[in-house]
């Protein structure tokens, strides 16, 4: 079992939490983190552009000018890639990016990044996340009592309007509901500030 540190909004330590090996006492795969970054991003992406080849851009059936005699270089379509509005060469197209990564190693990625911030002290447990009002200053005031200087992802056991709505104006805060957690956002947030219901409902799910 692993002891965590369970933290109040104000900052101070009002216990501990026992949670199991199998969920912040996994073994550090860096591959398979990348592995799974890479494939988060990749299906982020809608692959939707496209632009028109020259055998695709309307018009330019004609020879411009004949071949010789004119002075002017050789030329067989208004359409070819040198003219305004021709087309354009090695045009993208639209192409699905997605990955596959199967979901044993996609869990056990999420679970050896979590592990790796909990060693490393970069993973924060607060007991409950509430504010009063959907007003900046009290996360902003959240955020000076833990310390939460860097780039951080606060996750909560359910997506709660008013706490979203009063972090979205701070820049180094982005909050997420626990369903929604995935290895990038661990790994591309300096800081994981968990509470303490999102813990439990991890650790039913993953052990």
């Amino acid at each position: 079992m692993v002891n965590v540190k369970v933290y109040n909004m104000q900052g101070a330590e009002v216990g501990t939490l026992e949670v199991s090996d199998g969920l912040f006492g996994f073994e550090y795969n860096e591959p398979l983190i990348h592995q799974a970054v890479v494939t988060y991003l990749a299906n982020q992406r809608q692959g939707t552009k496209s632009t028109l080849t020259r055998t695709e851009v309307r018009g330019g059936g004609a020879k411009p000018w004949r071949q010789k005699g004119t002075g002017r270089a050789r030329q067989g379509s208004i359409r070819a890639p040198q003219w305004t509005k021709g087309g354009v060469v090695f045009a993208p197209k639209s192409r699905d990016f997605t990955k596959k990564m199967n979901i044993t190693a996609r869990r056990s990625a999420l679970l050896s990044a979590l592990s790796k911030k909990v060693a490393d002290g970069e993973l924060f447990v607060v007991d409950e996340l509430k504010v009063s009002a959907p007003r900046t200053k009290e996360m902003e005031a959240f955020r000076k009592a833990l310390k939460l200087d860097k780039r951080t992802v606060v996750i909560m056991d359910e997506a709660d309007r008013d706490v979203i709505l009063a972090a979205r104006n701070l820049p180094t805060l982005h909050t997420i509901s626990v369903e929604e957690i995935n290895t990038y956002e661990v790994v591309a947030n300096a800081v994981v500030v968990m509470t303490k219901g999102s813990v439990k409902k991890l650790e039913e799910v993953y052990c």
